[in-house]
């Protein structure tokens, strides 16, 4: 028997969902018979099937009549469009702020797939060589949201997305304690204010008004021409 190239191609392309027989003619006389397998189990080489990744492979096509055996080795490619498009973020797709953080993309798919981003629009994005991840360095505000990779061959396209979030906690800590650093600094000073005065009759020279006899004296605080005069009275017990 023999197996010409013609009637059994040694190659094979095959796309997913499509349907192709796995035929392989053989030429001698008495007329042989074609038997094709696959790791020792036999295929079907007639009618065409349903194409799926599973047929990919390498398989041995044997010709047998009464005077010998050929054998072909025939070997199936299947394609098929990007499929099992996975998004993810390291370390962690809670960011905090400042910090750095990688988005990776990923997808099967033959032939190989391509890839495209859409992202948040910021001036610390670098893309990789091969367009597959997404690094970013310092993460500010404008770095969080929807990160998306699309994953293309001649077969179709698939996408996939992942949520950024930037946490910015420590900052709010930091406004709080500032208002609250403020709130105290104002109460300081009220409180301030109110020891002056009330310690304004102790300190410096009074306007003692007689009275005979007294032991008690009461603070007395009033405006005169723009200027505030504190002094002391004498009272009779």
């Amino acid at each position: 028997p023999e197996i010409p190239a013609s009637g059994c191609p040694g190659n094979r392309t095959w796309v997913r969902g499509t349907r192709e027989a796995l035929s392989c003619r053989a030429t001698g006389n008495p007329a042989p018979t074609v038997v094709c397998g696959r790791h020792g189990v036999a295929v079907a080489t007639g009618e065409p099937e349903l194409v799926t990744r599973s047929r990919a492979g390498t398989y041995v096509c044997n010709a047998t009549n009464a005077l010998g055996t050929r054998s072909r080795r025939v070997t199936v490619r299947v394609e098929y469009g990007p499929a099992g498009v996975t998004v993810r973020v390291l370390p962690s797709a809670n960011v905090t702020r400042g910090s750095g953080f990688t988005v990776d993309c990923g997808a099967e798919g033959v032939p190989a797939p391509t890839y495209s981003w859409a992202l948040p629009p910021a001036p610390n994005l670098r893309l990789a060589a091969d367009n597959r991840s997404v690094t970013v360095t310092g993460a500010t505000t404008a770095n969080r949201g929807v990160y998306t990779c699309t994953a293309s061959n001649r077969h179709g396209r698939r996408a996939g997305s992942v949520v950024v979030r930037v946490d910015e906690s420590w900052l709010a800590v930091l406004v709080a304690l500032g208002a609250l650093g403020a709130v105290t600094a104002l109460g300081l000073a009220v409180a301030g204010g109110y020891y002056l005065k009330s310690t304004a009759c102790k300190k410096g020279e009074y306007n003692v008004r007689d009275a005979e006899g007294s032991s008690e004296a009461a603070c007395l605080h009033r405006h005169r021409d723009n200027f505030e005069v504190f002094g002391i009275q004498l009272t009779q017990p």
